[in-house]
This record gives structure tokens, C-alpha cells and sequence, in this order.
């Protein structure tokens, strides 16, 4: 009995101690937030490479898991060693995930950035004659009404005059200025170099030895947690591996396919800055929900300095694309990866753009989506164990459960 009581003081001793340790240590780190952000950024940019190479090597992974597999199916017929095959198999799904890294970047660095380059240059030689035709258009069409002319005409050149001088005093010498800094920066291109070097080579390791990475990381659940409770660990690590693979590799896919279609589509139609515009819409269509018209505003924008009737046509082109991705190759590609209503959508894309930006925007529906299974799973368990609905239809227009019965009252 005195040895049970005793117990129990030693339990209520540590978890206050443990308490008042945390509450200094939180205290120490609002105090210290400055100090403590600069550390963390420094700590990140020492492990860039790292990160860089976890990125592409999850990335990658579907190539790579693709390409090893078929590898082996063919290995095997010739190869009897189970050793000699996994290691053959393994080099040459290396090989080929390498290739299509290279191929990405160089098709990037050597076709579309320069591209980019040369539209923005095009688009400052010709912006004038483009502003006098556009205004032009207007008065044409507002001939017939005076009074409107006279209000809209003077906003029109107000606007042109900001837009023409942001462009010539502050875009394109800052476009020239990193262009030339990248080839004269000659420090700053070795360390960027450098990051992407090893990101590559660590990118190389990790596919490699993920099988061991992960058997490693299982044997350290399983050590740490009851069997039950490490069981439902790793079953849930599976779920967000599913839901982020499929939808992060899935929307990237499903991007560049609607880049090419719209840089297809767009050179048939002979739309000026084709290039420059299908990059424009293919980038922004990685975020959900906002991104065609976060990618469609400029671009209207541009062609619309050019021609106002090519720029109809191409907001017409925009919403059936739109619409052919969101209903027909967007379901097709992501199929249910997330499970997440359309409010949720908006509301994760929302919370995460602000707090992180474009990348928060990217990753805020399969993060918010792997929140909101697990909040899902803890509710449904907790009503499993006071033997209620799961349903949430019974709890609409509910005012109260009977406590003995256990009906629903409406």
C-alpha cells in the first residue's frame, strides 16, 4: 500500500517537473524567437542539400519504383542470382531517373527560360504600339457614348503610363540584372552548384536504400510504441504517403499535360507570347482550385495589349480548358487521392497560402486532407466506444440522445 502511494508521488512529481520544463522551454522559445528562426533558417540551409535531394527523390519515385520493377521481370529471365538482379535492376532505375531529371532541367534551362526572356523583351519593345492600338479599340467602341469616353479613356492612360514604366524602369533591368548575375555571380552559381550536386547525389542514395530506411525507421516505432499503437503509426504514415504521392506526382502531371495542350492549342490559334503564357498556366494550375485564375489574369493581360478580341478567344480557350481539366483529366489523374470536401479545399488553400506562401498553396489540400482523416478517425473511435452512429445524417436536426435508449431525438 505504502509502496503503490509512493508510486504514485514519483508519477505526479515527474509529470509536474515535466511540465514546468516545458513551460520554461516555450517561454525561452517566445523570448527567443528571433534568435531561435535565424538558427533554424542557418540549420535548414546547411541541409539544403539534403532537402533538394529528398524532394526529387520523392519525386522521382514513381519512375523509379516503375522502372526497377519492369527491370526485374526482364533481368530475371536471364539472371538466376536473386542478388545480381535486385542490383541491376536497381542501377538501371537509377540511370533512368537521372535521365529524366536531366532531360526536365535542360528542356527547362536551354527551351523556356530563354523563351521567357525573349517575350519579356518583345513585350517592352512593342508595348507602345500595343497601347496606342488597344486605346484605339476603346474609343471605337465608346464612340457612341461621350461621357463614358471621357471617364474611361483618361483611367486607361493613367494605368498604361504606370504599367509602362514599371516595365521599363523596374522588370526587365531586373530581368537583365539576374540574368547577368547568374553569369557573373560566379560564387553565388558554385554554391547553387553545389546544393545541386549533392542533392542529386543524395537523391541517388535515397532511392537506393529507401527499402533500409524505411525497415529502419519501422524497428524504431515498434521499440518506442505498444505493438497496437505502432501498428496504427505506421498504418497512418502509410495513408499520408498515399495521399501526398498521389496527389503532389498527380497534379504535376496533370499540369504539364495542360501546359502542352495549352501551348498547342495557343500556337494553332496563333496567340501572341504562346510559350511565355503556356508556362504561365501550366505553373499556376499546380494550386488547386485558384490557379487557373491566378494564371489566367496575367496572361489575359498580356494579349490583351496585343489584341482585345485574341484576348476573348483566349478566356473562352481558358474556361473550357478549365473546365476539361477540373471534370475530365483532373478526376482522371487524381482520381479521390484526398477525400476532401470542396469547402475544406478552399479553406486549407486559403489558411496554408497565407501562412507559407505558393509552396503552402501546393502541399495545403494533401496536408489538410491527412488532418482531417485522422481528426475523422479519433471522432468515429470515440463514438465506436459510447456505441453511437457513425452516421453523420443522425445527427442532423438533432436535439438530444437518449441516454438509455440511445435514440436520436429530433
Amino acid at each position: 500500500m505504502k509502496e503503490t502511494k509512493f508510486r504514485n508521488y514519483i508519477c505526479w512529481g515527474v509529470t509536474a517537473l515535466a511540465v514546468i520544463a516545458l513551460s520554461i522551454a516555450f517561454a525561452f522559445f517566445l523570448t527567443r524567437f528571433q534568435v531561435m528562426k535565424a538558427g533554424l533558417r542557418a540549420f535548414i540551409g546547411i541541409l539544403m542539400p539534403v532537402i533538394y535531394g529528398a524532394v526529387l527523390a520523392y519525386l522521382l519515385l514513381p519512375i523509379y519504383n516503375r522502372t526497377r520493377s519492369l527491370l526485374e521481370g526482364w533481368i530475371a529471365k536471364g539472371v538466376k542470382k536473386e542478388k545480381t538482379v535486385r542490383g541491376l535492376s536497381k542501377a538501371g532505375a537509377t540511370a533512368v531517373s537521372l535521365v529524366v531529371l536531366f532531360v526536365i532541367v535542360a528542356g527547362l534551362f536551354w527551351m523556356v527560360i530563354p523563351q521567357i526572356y525573349t517575350s519579356i523583351m518583345t513585350l517592352q519593345e512593342g508595348l507602345g504600339e500595343n497601347i496606342n492600338n488597344l486605346a484605339l479599340w476603346l474609343q471605337k467602341l465608346l464612340e457612341d457614348n461621350p461621357t463614358l469616353e471621357q471617364k474611361v479613356i483618361p483611367m486607361y492612360d493613367e494605368v498604361t503610363n504606370q504599367l509602362e514604366n514599371w516595365l521599363t524602369t523596374s522588370l526587365v533591368p531586373n530581368v537583365s540584372t539576374v540574368i547577368s548575375g547568374l553569369s557573373s555571380g560566379l560564387l553565388s552559381v558554385v554554391l547553387a552548384l553545389k546544393n545541386i550536386l549533392i542533392g542529386v547525389i543524395v537523391m541517388v542514395y535515397l532511392l537506393n536504400i529507401k527499402e533500409t530506411l524505411s525497415a529502419q525507421g519501422k524497428k524504431i516505432i515498434y521499440s518506442v510504441l505498444p505493438l497496437r499503437m505502432a501498428n496504427q503509426f505506421i498504418e497512418e504514415l502509410r495513408f499520408v504517403h498515399r495521399v501526398f504521392g498521389g496527389f503532389i506526382t498527380g497534379k504535376l502531371l496533370d499540369s504539364l499535360i495542360i501546359g502542352i495542350i495549352c501551348f498547342v492549342c495557343l500556337n494553332w490559334m496563333k496567340m501572341p507570347y504562346v510559350l511565355l503564357v503556356s508556362v504561365i498556366v501550366g505553373v499556376t494550375n499546380v494550386i488547386p482550385f485558384f490557379g487557373p485564375f491566378i494564371g489566367a489574369v496575367p496572361s489575359a493581360f498580356l494579349i490583351l495589349l496585343v489584341s482585345p478580341m485574341k484576348c476573348l478567344y483566349f478566356l473562352i480557350f481558358i474556361v473550357l480548358l478549365q473546365q476539361f481539366d477540373g471534370n475530365i483529366l483532373g478526376p482522371k489523374i487524381l482520381g479521390q487521392s484526398t477525400g476532401l470536401p470542396s469547402f475544406w479545399v478552399l479553406f486549407s488553400i486559403l489558411l496554408f497560402g497565407g501562412l507559407f506562401g505558393f509552396v503552402g498553396m501546393i502541399i495545403a489540400v494533401p496536408t489538410f486532407a491527412v488532418g482531417y482523416s485522422m481528426l475523422s478517425g479519433l471522432v468515429n473511435r470515440a463514438l465506436r466506444k459510447k456505441e453511437l452512429s457513425l452516421n453523420t445524417n443522425d445527427y442532423k436536426d438533432l436535439k438530444h440522445i437518449d441516454e438509455e435508449k440511445k435514440t436520436y431525438m429530433r
